[in-house]
């Protein structure tokens, strides 16, 4: 039997449809308690307690719908969706809290997830230590004093690819778990379980569902995802119906947003990389880059992230963000509008300047998110706010 294209699963799994109704798309069930015990004969089951549902918390069937869809994006076996992408790698995180003892992480993270790793774990006993990703795809340190790897498929801001396939082969020969924070690649352009990752992590609120319009998180695995679970449950850390509803809805057209997500992302980063008031590009997609080869290995497309240093230090990068109209200045990533920030201000405005310097996180780096616009417009847009510099 031919396996249904991503398109296709994008659309129709996961999707409740009942006949009495002749419903097309999955209802919202906007209910915080359900009969139980349920005593029906036709009662549904909610597959992470294997009993009728009870309470919304512990699991919604809209959200069990949504949960479904994302599993079969990510082919993976098992899948939960969060209240945001921090919700996700928090219960993750602290799931594993009496069963592993050591982490090893990239220091090259997420502002929040570095502060994370860095000021809370340590407190509840998992100790964390931090590398460069140069220095985990290089593999070049004792793979057998961790029992856990976390890493950033894409790095964020600086664009830094991870070796992905490399790193887990080598995991499986430790019997080390790896755990992928994939939100820069979607499972358009990664399908990091099937790469050899036990457990992959998604910031849902960017380009799973698209529109950046509600919040979500979603973790996946061929494991058992129990544990974590009922981690979710306690810290209640759920997702609520009518937001899985939208993930839902943007999920479905994740596969078209992506292809023109990766093609905009090319174009305009060739564009800025002959711009005069550029000083670098960090973008995989540029064969001059020097994480392409690793990124053509590891990924099927090169996204619409990308970051950029521009002239004039601080100053040049307030006047061009000051400078720019059709793009919004804001924070987060992965909708259908082009977004641009600098991570000093927003998503590393909480890391030390010592650990900024490391993963090279500078006053005048600027993190761009290309939307679905026409690429022209992008690059019109761009233009101006540069030349506005000079």
């Amino acid at each position: 039997m031919t396996k249904d294209g991503f398109n296709t699963r994008a659309v129709g799994s996961g999707e409740i449809k009942d006949k009495r109704y002749g419903n097309v798309v999955t209802p919202i069930f906007q209910n915080a308690t359900f009969l139980y015990p349920n005593y029906s004969e036709e009662k549904i089951e909610d597959p992470n307690t294997k009993d009728s549902y009870i309470y919304s918390r512990w699991g919604n069937p809209t959200v069990t719908a949504l949960e479904e869809k994302y599993a079969s994006l990510e082919e993976a076996g098992n899948a939960l969706s969060f209240s945001t992408g921090m919700a996700g790698i928090t219960s993750l995180m602290m799931s594993l809290i009496g069963k592993k003892k050591r982490v090893l992480s990239i220091i090259d993270l997420y502002g929040q997830t570095l502060s994370f790793f860095k000021n809370k774990l340590p407190r509840y006993g998992l100790d964390v230590d931090l590398v460069s990703v140069d220095t985990l795809n290089s593999m070049d340190f004792d793979m057998g004093k961790y029992d856990v790897i976390y890493a950033e498929s894409m790095t964020n801001p600086s664009m830094k690819v991870l070796d992905l396939k490399k790193v887990a082969e080598k995991c499986k020969e430790n019997h080390t778990d790896l755990i992928v924070d994939a939100t820069f690649c979607s499972p358009y352009n990664q399908n990091s379980i099937k790469m050899g990752a036990d457990y992959v992590v998604h910031s849902g609120t960017k380009y799973l569902n698209g529109h950046s319009d509600t919040m979500s998180g979603f973790v996946a695995s061929e494991r058992d995802l129990s544990a974590v679970f009922d981690m979710r449950k306690n810290l209640g850390a759920s997702m609520d119906a009518f937001q899985a509803y939208l993930v839902q809805r943007g999920m479905k057209t994740l596969g078209l947003r992506m292809k023109q997500h990766n093609a905009n992302g090319q174009a305009v980063a060739e564009f800025l990389k002959e711009n005069s008031h550029v000083l670098s590009v960090n973008y995989p997609g540029l064969k001059t880059d020097p994480y392409h080869e690793i990124a053509e290995r590891n990924m099927s497309g090169f996204g619409g992230m990308l970051s950029f240093r521009v002239k004039g230090g601080l100053d040049g990068a307030r006047k061009f963000m000051k400078g720019l109209k059709s793009i919004s200045a804001a924070p987060s990533l992965g909708g259908v509008e082009s977004l641009a920030t600098l991570p000093i201000d927003t998503s590393h405005g909480s890391v030390s300047m010592e650990d900024r310097k490391i993963i090279v996180v500078t006053d005048d780096l600027v993190r761009l998110s290309v939307g679905i616009e026409d690429h022209e417009d992008i690059e019109e847009d761009l233009s101006s706010a540069l030349s506005q510099m000079a």
